[in-house]
């Protein structure tokens, strides 16, 4: 009876918060953009502030590089940051709409107003961006927020449960660590929104917990994100972009490229050229892979068996090891690994990797490539790697993503000025800058009457009220 009693008394507190929160939302959604930047600010001094206490919680969580946890996790906060308080004054001021003529007499406009309460899950591979970007982002919508950090890293989430009981009273921003029952007890709380990063298979599991409250989502997930890389490529550049975006983070990384589709005329220099790539990034001076200090962990055992079997099904199954392949169980250690000869049965071509290992595939024609791609739910991310326009072009005509990105990795999480978020099985909604705004607000509309009438149109509906009605359908 002990873990049901401690079920309940977590399900009391969390129901506790929610109502206090509640209660004050209505004084959050007054505040004006000042007192909002004000708070925002918080979290900005915070971080920058204790730079080197997250680059230790993440270090110990997977040996994450201090560089990575900088260019990762710091600078996309810190750039979200920086243009919400510059924009945010501008965003929050009711946006005035035309009138049509039909409608002469009334003006109309669009108010930005907060959700309310708002529940944030984060994931673990980014474990203080991806809770902290959006955080921002609901205060300055003006809601009130509850925080679920990942249980997987540990440290990383008590370093973010210290920083908001530091930064905010509970009835504004509350964190609650804990495993997948924390998670499924806050679920069942009527948030007003929910915004999760992780998987499409729990994003199904939020999405259905929402829907019976009627609760808006924003779900940011994943899936098998592509890269083509054609005859025009240049294929050095390919190889070092793709080799960065896939190793970054040890793979585990929503937007990592997930399999490459590359000419086959061209398939021997760009595995030669990941080669060296990956020479020079993780064993500038010889030494093996696993002894670089650039190169992260992946998150746990459970993830690390994952993994292997996805190769080791996919070797038995006929595919073979082109570059890397070693592992070390002790370590969360795999080694960049490319794998050549797979076959779309194979689950390492059915699942999300999340992880250094990187099918590549070869085809003749682009349409031969494209059918690859369609085949599959859309992807989060298509990378495209030419110096063709006209086969950019008729790439981005017949395929469909999130986000796209012609010859670079990566890159498009980090412009706050871009839409970023999946389509249907990668993902709902869309944030960064703007867009995340945008997710926490109710955009409601209003229409007010200065002058004039309608009476002309009300029953009841003679000959000549018809030929008004009449009128003003032509004109609307």
């Amino acid at each position: 009876m002990q873990p049901l009693q401690a079920t309940t008394d977590l399900r009391d507190e969390l129901a506790s918060v929610f109502d206090r929160q509640r209660r004050f939302a209505p004084q959050m959604a007054l505040t004006t953009s000042q007192e909002r930047i004000e708070r925002i600010k918080r979290v900005q001094d915070w971080m920058l502030s204790h730079q080197p206490e997250l680059e230790t919680a993440m270090y110990n969580d997977f040996r994450k590089p201090s560089a990575e946890v900088a260019l990762g996790e710091l600078m996309s906060v810190n750039a979200e940051i920086k243009h919400i308080i510059k924009n945010l004054k501008r965003w929050m001021r009711p946006q005035r709409l035309p009138t049509p003529l039909s409608l002469i007499g009334t003006k109309s406009h669009i108010r930005h107003e907060p959700k309310g309460n708002v529940l944030i899950i984060a994931p673990w591979n980014y474990p203080f961006a991806l809770i902290a970007k959006p955080l921002v982002s609901a205060i300055a919508a003006g809601n009130v927020c509850m925080l679920k950090p990942s249980e997987m890293t540990p440290h990383t989430a008590a370093l973010i449960s210290r920083m908001v009981r530091e930064l905010f009273p509970i009835d504004e921003v509350a964190v609650f660590e804990g495993d997948a029952d924390v998670s499924k007890a806050l679920l069942d709380l009527p948030f007003n929104h929910i915004f999760f990063t992780g998987s499409p298979a729990v994003g199904r599991i939020v999405m259905t917990a929402a829907a019976r409250h009627l609760a808006s989502v924003t779900l940011e997930l994943g899936g098998k994100s592509p890269a083509i890389v054609d005859d025009s490529a240049n294929v050095r550049q390919a190889a070092e972009q793709l080799t960065w975006g896939k190793c970054l983070n040890n793979g585990q990384t929503c937007i990592a490229p997930d399999y490459v589709l590359v000419h086959e005329s061209i398939r021997e220099p760009f595995l030669e050229a990941m080669r060296n790539c990956l020479k020079h990034m993780y064993s500038p001076d010889g030494q093996p892979v696993e002894a670089s200090a650039s190169y992260a962990r992946i998150v746990n055992r459970q993830h690390f068996q994952r993994i292997r079997s996805l190769v080791d099904e996919a070797v038995q199954q006929g595919a073979t090891v082109s570059i890397g392949g070693r592992m070390n169980e002790a370590e969360n250690f795999i080694e960049p690994t490319v794998l050549e000869q797979v076959t779309d049965s194979m689950r390492v071509m059915q699942e999300e990797i999340f992880g250094p290992v990187l099918p590549v595939l070869t085809y003749r024609t682009l349409d031969d490539a494209l059918s690859r791609v369609n085949q599959r739910d859309k992807p989060l991310a298509l990378y495209i790697h030419s110096r063709n326009r006209e086969h950019t072009q008729y790439i981005l005509d017949r395929t469909s993503a999130g986000d796209t990105v012609v010859n670079d990795t990566l890159l498009q999480f980090g412009n706050v000025e871009l839409p970023f978020g999946g389509v249907n099985n990668s993902g709902l909604g869309k944030s960064n800058g703007f867009f995340s705004f945008q997710e926490f607000s109710n955009q409601r509309g209003v229409m007010q009457r200065d002058f004039g009438t309608m009476k002309f149109i009300f029953p009841p509906y003679t000959d000549r009220v018809k030929k008004l009605i009449n009128w003003a359908v032509k004109f609307s």
